[in-house]
């Protein structure tokens, strides 16, 4: 026997509106398409579901399992055609992705507009900020950004590694270092550095990695920089034998509220595909 679970939603209406005529305003359609859907479902079954009262159509207490059961299917079968309707959905709207500047300046911009060029309709606004940035509250859509570990309210996947090394304006041979500042004094960096780094050699610092490539090239201290911004300017020179291995993963994320909507989680999965292309270049490895 194959059941039809199309006849199936008319039988759940019954039950859940208590009326044949309750069902089918419900429906949109006559009296007796109801009556025959749910005669044609009992009947495939073998066993009818329902007792017919003057108040109406009384689910027994010995068939409530079943049509909890039944609601059960209607929801996965619902769930289903949602799905399958946002796989057919255009990639549309906006896409509010926060990250830090480090990635804002010198890694999103070109891949979102890789993104856009694959999906015309999407909007995507770049949220700039070293700061965690709660998803939970909708203050974005997306993070991208380096970290230890994934809060436990976010879904998402390491697409790549960030590396970090020393740098220092090129032929200084200083030894005073930069420190790190605000939101940055939370990461692995900025740990490290309050752990190992005599206070008296740190003559500077900033809350952002940008600001101290700019303060590190014009002399001003050694910083510690995600090792390819330091790779990629002529100005630096990386110190050796200073720092100990240094990385984290760059998570790709969302809400676990909100990971699942097409414009959303399609967004993501970019994201995650284009840093995962540069990974090498992330994770210090020039040549």
């Amino acid at each position: 026997m194959r059941d039809n679970w199309d006849d199936l939603r008319f039988v759940l209406a019954v039950a859940e509106e208590g009326s044949v005529s309750a069902a089918a305003r419900r429906l949109g359609v006559n009296h007796a398409t109801v009556l025959r859907r749910v005669a044609a479902y009992e009947h495939a079954v073998g066993i009818e579901l329902f007792e017919k009262t003057a108040r109406g159509y009384v689910v027994p207490a010995a068939r409530r399992r079943i049509i909890d059961a039944a609601r059960e299917v209607d929801r996965a079968v619902q769930s289903v055609g949602r799905m399958l309707q946002g796989a057919r959905a255009p990639v549309a709207g906006t896409v509010r992705v926060t990250s830090t500047d480090t990635f804002c300046q010198l890694i999103l911009p070109p891949i979102i507009l890789d993104l856009r060029s694959r999906a015309p309709e999407l909007k995507v606004e770049l949220l700039c900020s070293n700061a965690h940035v709660d998803l939970g509250r909708v203050q974005a859509d997306v993070t991208v950004r380096p970290a230890e570990t994934l809060p436990e309210d976010l879904v998402g996947e390491a697409a790549a590694t960030l590396a970090f090394g020393l740098f220092r304006r090129k032929w200084s041979a200083t030894g005073a270092w930069l420190g790190v500042s605000g939101a940055l004094s939370r990461s692995f960096p900025g740990r490290w550095i309050g752990e190992e780094v005599d206070a008296a050699l740190i003559v500077g610092a900033a809350d952002s990695f940008p600001v101290l490539r700019e303060m590190a090239a014009t002399g001003q201290g050694m910083a510690i920089l995600p090792r390819f911004m330091g790779q990629e300017d002529e100005r630096l020179e990386e110190v050796s034998d200073t720092l100990p291995d240094m990385a984290v993963d760059i998570w790709v994320a969302s809400h676990v509220d909100l990971a699942d909507v097409p414009r959303i989680a399609e967004t993501r999965r970019g994201l995650a595909r284009a840093l995962a292309a540069i990974a090498p270049r992330l994770a210090g490895n020039r040549g």
